[in-house]
């Protein structure tokens, strides 16, 4: 299965993400398809070739819940936002 979703290539303290799409079992910081943008969150950069993203979407690949609510928020498409990560489930205690 195929992924869009963000590599990190940024130094120590200094984050910087390429959007790619690769094979879902390979790792993240390994070899990509295609690279479809860059996001930058200091300078709050997000550039996006939409086109090539909805390509991929179209031929099967699906995209993070992080890239998906990165567009969202730089409003390069109307979709709904994704929930990114899981909420802990609180310990009952018991009396």
């Amino acid at each position: 299965m195929l992924k869009v979703r963000l590599q990190r290539i940024g130094t120590k303290h200094q984050p910087h993400y390429k959007i790619v799409v690769l094979e879902h079992t390979k790792k993240p910081q390994g070899k990509y398809l295609e690279q479809m943008g860059t996001y930058d969150p200091r300078a709050k950069k997000f550039v996006t070739k939409l086109d090539r993203i909805e390509h991929w979407l179209s031929v099967g690949a699906q995209i993070s819940p992080t890239v998906n609510n990165l567009m969202v928020n730089y409003k390069v498409w109307d979709r709904p936002k994704m929930q990114s990560w899981k909420p802990k489930k609180k310990a009952v205690a018991t009396a």
